[in-house]
């Protein structure tokens, strides 16, 4: 098959590459021209694991080329942004969704599939996408196909899951879920679920919105520990012994273009039926303030207002910032006056030597749990002025210094003298 993605981000780009080395012709549209010109020139522009290779035999193979503008295709994949709106429920923005399609009208013709793949809230694809495409002239479901099929994959493994991983094909009509089945199944190995859109849409959004209430399970416990001088990462793993109980891991908070987003498009459908979910997002878009507040009083005596930060992406091995409570930690510290320097190998302007990071420092706060956390090297602590690490992602398995977590902070604070 011709296929035209549009959109060549974190999901669009590895999407386009997985057809493209599957015996598809791939055009990959994006409207920045640095992102078009940087994939000419061979090299993929974000971090993920196994990626550059599979871009390389795309090119190499001739079956992937970037572009600003679509072409007639046999399919076509939407894979661009859906941020929050600026409004009461934080609702889905549809904007980049709706221009997306728009712009590939002039080059659609019968019996092309169009598939959604971007992350939108309940009954876009059949209350928004499908009457743009109807005025245009097209019968959804006999001379057009129009389906949505999300994305599930874990950043740092999506080469692997795109391929592995059950997808979702939710089709407007039986005609359209089939289309996108017989296109999907030319790559996808794992199970194909048969849905209608509206079903595909909440149930992406549900799988995100599980895991963001169950992390606010965790964060409130997490509170309460501190609150109680308990300690909350001992009771969790007690309580995850038993065979029926799943409970996630506190942290700073929750981040990235999923959990973060994701629960207030299920909110804003429906405002009045999911006090749990917004009560959620409340809870962990709250823990910030509390990681700011909690790091004030293990700073209490300190000899200095040094903080070295370590870490500014969402989650662990991935360049991504997108929502990251992490930067939101580090910019809350420096507005309250605290000397921050920010560590990160996986961001470009944080990525400088572990040493000049800590030098000086009073406190390493750990705040995504990258591979190179795992071990402190002595070189860092000891040229801190006081060796003293939080470790609000429990990734420091070696270091040197007093090491505090989620869990057992409360034994630290407690012997500091706390201003009343």
């Amino acid at each position: 098959m011709k296929i035209t993605t549009i959109g060549l981000g974190y999901i669009g780009l590895p999407t386009s590459v997985l057809f493209a080395t599957h015996g598809h012709e791939v055009r990959g549209v994006d409207a920045n021209p640095a992102v078009v010109e940087t994939l000419n020139q061979g090299y993929i522009h974000i971090e993920e694991e196994g990626l550059q290779k599979l871009y390389s035999q795309a090119l190499q193979s001739g079956s992937f080329e970037a572009s600003l503008t679509p072409s007639e295709s046999d399919a076509f994949i939407i894979a661009v942004p859906t941020p929050n709106k600026d409004d009461e429920h934080k609702s889905c923005d549809l904007s980049y969704v709706v221009s997306a399609v728009e712009s590939i009208l002039p080059y659609i013709q019968k019996g092309n599939l169009i598939i959604v793949e971007s992350t939108i809230g309940p009954r876009t694809t059949e209350d928004v996408v499908q009457p743009i495409l109807e005025a245009a002239g097209f019968t959804i479901g006999e001379d057009l196909f129009l389906a949505h099929c999300p994305e599930r994959v874990l950043p740092g493994n999506i080469a692997h899951e795109l391929v592995h991983n059950p997808r979702i094909i939710g089709g407007v009509t039986t005609n359209c879920t089939e289309a996108a089945k017989a296109m999907y199944g030319t790559v996808v190995q794992g199970e194909l679920i048969e849905a209608t859109a509206s079903e595909a849409e909440l149930s992406k959004l549900m799988e995100n919105t599980y895991r963001d209430v169950n992390i606010a399970l965790a964060n409130e416990l997490a509170k309460i520990g501190l609150d109680l001088e308990i300690n909350a990462l001992k009771v969790i793993e007690m309580a995850n012994r038993h065979p029926r109980v799943n409970l996630h891991s506190p942290g700073p908070g929750v981040g990235g273009h999923c959990l973060a987003i994701d629960p207030y498009f299920v909110a804003a459908a429906s405002p009045k039926f999911s006090p749990l979910i917004q009560t959620a997002r409340k809870i962990n878009t709250s823990m910030p303030q509390f990681i700011v507040e909690t790091t004030s009083k293990l700073m209490a005596s300190a000899p200095n207002n040094k903080v070295t930060v370590f870490g500014l992406t969402y989650k662990g091995n991935i360049d991504d910032t997108r929502e990251s409570p992490a930067k939101e930690i580090s910019e809350m510290l420096q507005f309250a006056g605290y000397d921050v320097t920010e560590y990160d190998p996986h961001v470009e302007y944080a990525n400088i030597e572990i040493e000049a990071a800590c030098q000086d420092s009073s406190l390493i706060l750990v705040l995504t749990d990258h591979s190179e956390f795992k071990t402190i090297p002595a070189s860092a602590t000891q040229v801190m002025r006081q060796a003293q690490i939080l470790d609000t992602k429990a990734i420091v398995k070696q270091h040197e210094g007093e090491l505090f977590n989620l869990g057992n902070m409360y034994e630290q604070i407690r012997k500091i003298p706390q201003e009343m």
